[in-house]
C-alpha cells in the first residue's frame, strides 16, 4: 500500500469481513442454507442473500466505476440486481457464489486502493462529485457499508431462527 492511511483501513476491512464470513459460516450449517438466504422478514424486504451480495457488488463498483473507471468491472451482469437502490429478486445466490463475489470484489477493491497515496486521499473522484465524497470519505463509507449490511443480514438471520425454532 502506498498510503499508510489506506493500509490502516484495509486492516479494519479484514476485521469486518471476518465477521461477515462467520455469519455466512453459520448459515451454511443450517439444514437448508438456501432457504435461509432467501427468507425475507416481510414482504418486499431484502433477504440475507441480497444483503451479502450487495456488500460484494458495492465493493466492485467502488473498485472500478467509482474510483478507477478505466478498469473493467467484474461480474457487471450482477450489478443491476445488487447495487444500491435495486429491488431484491427471488433468484438468490448460493453460499459459494456469495463467498466468491465477496472474495473477488475485495481483492479488486484493495488493488484499486493500493494505488492511492496520502496526497490523493483528498481527491473527489468524478463519479462521486455529486455526493462530494473524497477518497478518504470513501475509506470510511466502505467500512460502514459492510458493517451496516452485515447487521441487517444478522438481524434477518436472528428473525429467521425465531420464526423457525428447532
Amino acid at each position: 500500500m502506498k498510503s499508510p492511511t489506506v493500509a490502516t483501513f484495509a486492516k479494519s476491512y479484514v476485521f469486518y469481513r471476518q465477521r461477515t464470513l462467520l455469519l455466512l459460516d453459520e448459515i451454511e450449517q443450517a439444514s437448508d442454507p438456501q432457504e435461509v438466504l432467501r427468507w425475507r422478514p416481510a414482504a418486499g424486504r431484502a433477504h440475507i442473500g441480497w444483503q451479502l451480495m450487495h456488500i460484494g457488488i458495492t465493493e466492485e463498483i467502488f473498485a472500478t466505476e467509482r474510483l478507477a473507471p478505466e478498469k473493467p468491472g467484474a461480474f457487471v451482469e450482477l450489478w443491476p440486481r445488487f447495487r444500491g437502490g435495486s429491488e431484491p429478486d427471488d433468484n438468490v445466490p448460493s453460499v459459494r457464489e456469495i463467498r466468491d463475489i465477496l472474495h473477488q470484489a475485495r481483492e479488486h477493491l484493495l488493488e484499486t486502493l493500493s494505488e492511492y497515496t496520502e496526497e490523493r486521499l483528498s481527491e473527489i473522484p468524478e463519479a462521486l462529485k455529486d455526493r462530494r465524497l473524497t477518497v478518504r470519505d470513501v475509506l470510511y463509507v466502505l467500512g460502514w457499508h459492510e458493517a451496516h449490511h452485515h447487521g441487517q443480514a444478522h438481524l434477518t438471520w436472528n428473525l429467521y431462527r425465531a420464526a423457525h425454532p428447532r
